[in-house]
């Protein structure tokens, strides 16, 4: 029994160091590949500009950047002066355009003036103003006609009437054909007056219309003026930008050609780590392999290794038995002399 439980002591024990042996392999495999899957930047310089990087002493990247070329910086600082001045010229428009949003309100409240009659209404005005020039004209042809039919003898004259009468409409009364032919004349005039009347009201309302379409236009040029007066603020704005960006080109493309890189280098480092973990399981077993400790669980079940344990346990029954505690063994004896006695 000593015999076996010395060899599965000393078995243990190289088990143990077997598998802290295999485990110190994976991980020098495992940082193995993760310097191999590191991110290296790699410095890249164009017409344009520069990148550049920024490494603690362990390599870790703690700070990227980049830097114009001096023509582009000179162009920047030449567009970041005309930039202000052209924001303010932008931010003053709304003062210089604000009479246009005047004059849309005038033609609003004009076309709501135009517009709140409605088109027979306005014919109906139309028509009256239009007899009210003509009434003096009239008047004075009448005057004439009466004055010329007085003098030849012939104001009472009268034949047999199938015209029109002076008030409107057809009538049958006998008249003078002088006097008929003008009333006649006066329905003719009235009714062309009233088909101008009908036109009159339809215009007055498109034009009462077309003014709120005015006024739209209006503000919209004050919104486009607007807009407009930032147009050059908004050009040099970008052109910055634009020129910032091909500054910047060199560390896009780094950091494009570091990432590849890295990809890359997590898969070199995945087969690294990989092999070396199938490495360290293949040896394991044959670390954990002690030969001594075989050959003492070996002897624990040889003649000899039986001796030895019969004469542990007799030692050991005496030294329980014996009232001081002694073991009985003379002293030098060991044993050995045991086994040759």
């Amino acid at each position: 029994m000593p015999y076996k439980f010395a060899g599965s002591l000393v078995q243990g024990q190289a088990t143990k160091s077997a598998a802290n042996t295999a485990a110190a392999a994976q991980l020098e495999s495992a940082r193995i590949a993760a310097d191999a899957a590191r991110f290296r930047p790699v410095g890249v310089t164009t017409r344009y500009g520069a990148s550049n990087f920024q490494f603690n002493p362990k390599g870790d990247l703690i700070g990227a950047g980049y830097e114009v070329s001096p023509e582009l910086q000179a162009y920047q600082d030449q567009l970041r002066g005309l930039t202000g001045q052209q924001l303010q010229q932008g931010l003053m428009a709304p003062q210089q355009y604000a009479p246009l949003t005047g004059a849309a309100t005038g033609l609003f409240n004009l076309g709501q003036q135009y517009l709140a009659e409605t088109p027979e209404q306005t014919a109906q005005k139309y028509m009256l103003s239009q007899q009210n020039l003509l009434a003096p004209t009239r008047e004075r042809q009448l005057a004439e006609l009466r004055n010329r039919t007085f003098q030849t003898g012939r104001e009472g004259l009268s034949i047999g009437g199938t015209g029109l009468r002076p008030g409107g409409g057809l009538g049958l009364s006998a008249t003078n054909p002088e006097m008929e032919a003008y009333y006649n004349a006066l329905a003719q005039q009235d009714a062309q007056l009233a088909a101008q009347a009908e036109e009159a009201g339809q215009r007055r309302t498109a034009f009462g219309a077309g003014l709120f379409g005015s006024g739209s236009q209006l503000l919209g040029q004050y919104q486009a003026g607007q807009s407009g007066a930032l147009s050059p603020f908004q050009t040099s704005l970008g052109l910055g930008g634009t020129i910032e960006q091909m500054g910047q080109s060199p560390l896009d493309i780094s950091a494009a050609l570091a990432g590849r890189s890295a990809t890359a280098g997590a898969n070199v480092g995945r087969y690294l780590l990989e092999g070396g973990m199938g490495a360290a399981k293949t040896m394991q077993p044959a670390n954990a392999l002690s030969p001594f400790a075989t050959a003492i669980s070996g002897i624990s079940g040889s003649d000899v290794g039986r001796q030895t344990n019969r004469y542990l346990q007799g030692q050991i029954k005496n030294w329980w038995e014996s009232p001081s505690g002694s073991t009985g063994v003379t002293s030098g004896q060991g044993p050995a002399d045991f086994w040759a006695s």
